[in-house]
């Protein structure tokens, strides 16, 4: 009969965490996608390149419940926006999947065998560094080709060229701007977590086991 009760109690616990994990992910997910939609122009940037915080939940997500949980909020919150408010067919949206399930997971992981200040520190780090450098392959080989298609490739240089005279391709480009763009980026959304995440962490908490 104990062992019976054991196993029910287990079972009951298993099943409360899961649907505190699906609650987390869902409610950081909608923020996600909320701050996805509020675009900040950049200065010395080309006009169609533009700054959000939507990454910062699944930073969050990353660093309460496992690297899982923020990969799940990148993708959901561009699933949603794909479906809902998409300019560019899809491809912007599977660009910052990929960039943000990099930096979400790569600090996620980190951060599970060091959850300290310090840890948070280096896990914030190393995401915004594996982001950054994902972001030059993942322009040249996929995003930018796509807009080829719809946006000629001297344009595009032409946008870079305005603010710098001196870039010769748009490879150029994507190094000197995109790239460290991305990894200031990935900064930003980690300076934010660790201003707010004292706050919330005693909701966080109450999600968790």
């Amino acid at each position: 009969m104990t062992e019976v009760t054991l196993g029910k109690s287990r079972a009951g616990e298993s099943s409360i965490s899961n649907t505190r994990y699906l609650t987390v992910t869902g409610v950081l997910s909608a923020a996600a996608f909320v701050l996805q939609l509020i675009e900040i122009p950049v200065p010395f940037m080309p006009t169609f390149i533009k700054f959000d915080f939507s990454d910062l939940p699944a930073l969050i997500g990353s660093f309460a419940m496992g690297p899982a949980c923020g990969v799940m909020v990148e993708l959901i919150k561009n699933v949603l926006h794909a479906l809902i408010s998409t300019h560019s067919f899809g491809v912007g949206e599977m660009s910052n999947f990929i960039l943000g399930a990099v930096f979400a997971a790569v600090a996620g992981f980190i951060y599970k065998f060091n959850r300290t200040k310090r840890g948070a520190v280096i896990a914030s780090l190393a995401g915004a560094f594996a982001m950054a450098v994902t972001a030059y392959p993942s322009n040249v080989l996929f995003v930018y080709p796509v807009y080829y298609q719809f946006m000629p490739k001297d344009v595009i240089l032409q946008a870079y060229q305005a603010i710098v005279p001196a870039m010769k391709s748009v490879e150029q480009s994507i190094l000197c701007f995109n790239v460290p763009f991305t990894f200031v980026k990935g900064l930003l959304n980690a300076l934010v977590t660790f201003v707010i995440y004292k706050k919330i962490s005693p909701v966080l908490k109450g999600f968790k086991d």
